[in-house]
């Protein structure tokens, strides 16, 4: 037995966002708070957005003070401005990390208390402040998942929160907002959302409403996302990336995500490598560890992605599957650990840690090959020897 939660109301298409206030007004909200990062700011979606607004007398206040990676500490000032003041909704425009901090300021702005004591195994499902999420890149699909990560800056350590309370109530879904999307945060996002859609179909929690989702986003996300890295422009790609993306999170959001997530959370954390990217260093790896035990499904997601052809048998399709992963980074330039700068000698210290957390993280116990601390000990430190 599945349970589904979605949005209730999706938008998606080119220009959608101008269907915000349609959106507000249906929720009954009047004096929404719009929580964003200075990215936004600067390329001047913020003004966009306000002035659709505007147009149709409709007051809006602003966060704009996220950070890539939101911690306890970054949400702190969003959640006493909810707390002081008397917004009916969040707005959350941006990448994963500005709508990841805007749902936790939704539900900690109305219930309170610390990131600590929402984190999972607890499942959240009491109504924060609606919120709206526009998301502007390509990637996380946190526009309508139930979940949201924040790391506590006292431990290092991404905190994986979830429930129906962590929900959107809407999401506009509007590729034209990825267009200016410059190509390494396009290739990190793209890789997220692939990984997504591959975690969800091989995921111990995958069903059938999940795997139609996650079908249907390998279908649009591998054979474009090459062409949008390589040309930003290319609408018809950006489009398909965009949806890819938002269905990939649907999948992950009722079938949960496995190893790699569970891995790259405290890469992430300890190093400070964006969340798109530590995926991408660990996927060809997690692969081939994982590869064994349902490879009828990663041999589906070979075919499905357009990295096998249909003929093939499963051992032929991934084998194609690994060297595909493999060449895709070379290709869209994902640095090694070393490469992106990490110090050698503590990253080996935190190998044990890190794989204790994600052991923490309960992702890991979704993988097909769920892996012992020592096992993900091993995989952390063949990023380092590749």
């Amino acid at each position: 037995m599945s349970s589904i939660v979605l949005p209730r109301i999706m938008e998606i298409g080119g220009g959608a966002v101008s269907h915000l206030p349609r959106i507000l007004q249906s929720i009954g909200s009047k004096n929404p708070l719009i929580v964003t990062d200075n990215v936004m700011v600067q390329l001047g979606y913020l003004a966009v957005l306000q002035s659709i607004l505007q147009g149709t007398g409709i007051d809006s206040d602003v966060y704009a003070d996220t950070v890539p990676e939101p911690t306890a500490a970054s949400i702190q000032a969003g959640i006493k401005k909810v707390q002081s003041e008397q917004f009916d909704a969040v707005i959350a425009l941006g990448g994963g990390s500005p709508i990841d901090s805007a749902k936790a300021i939704a539900v900690m702005g109305k219930f309170g208390g610390t990131v600590n004591e929402y984190r999972f195994p607890r499942q959240f499902n009491e109504q924060g402040l609606p919120i709206i999420a526009i998301p502007t890149t390509a990637g996380t699909g946190s526009e309508c998942t139930r979940f949201t990560i924040i790391t506590d800056e006292k431990t290092d350590e991404k905190l994986l929160c979830m429930g129906a309370g962590f929900m959107p109530v809407a999401a506009i879904i509007d590729y034209e907002l990825t267009l200016s999307v410059p190509a390494r945060t396009t290739a990190d996002t793209g890789i997220d959302a692939m990984v997504h859609a591959i975690e969800a179909y091989v995921s111990r929690k995958a069903n059938p409403y999940s795997d139609s989702q996650a079908i249907a986003a390998m279908q649009l996300i591998g054979p474009n996302l090459r062409r949008v890295y390589h040309d930003g422009n290319n609408k018809a790609a950006r489009e398909a990336m965009m949806l890819g993306s938002t269905l990939a999170g649907i999948a992950f959001s009722n079938a949960s995500v496995a190893l790699v997530h569970g891995m790259s959370r405290p890469l992430g954390a300890f190093f400070h490598v964006p969340h798109g990217l530590s995926n991408a260093m660990l996927l060809p790896a997690v692969t081939r560890f994982s590869l064994e035990a349902d490879k009828k499904r990663y041999a589906e997601c070979a075919r499905t992605l357009t990295f096998a052809k249909l003929t093939d048998s499963d051992s032929v399709a991934c084998e194609k599957l690994l060297g595909t992963l493999a060449d895709l980074n070379e290709e869209l330039s994902v640095p090694t650990p070393q490469q992106f700068g990490i110090d050698k000698v503590r990253f080996f210290a935190m190998v044990e840690t890190m794989a204790k957390q994600a052991e923490a993280s309960g992702s890991p116990g979704n993988n097909p090959r769920v892996p012992t601390v020592a096992e993900m000990v091993t995989i952390y430190k063949q990023l380092w020897n590749e």
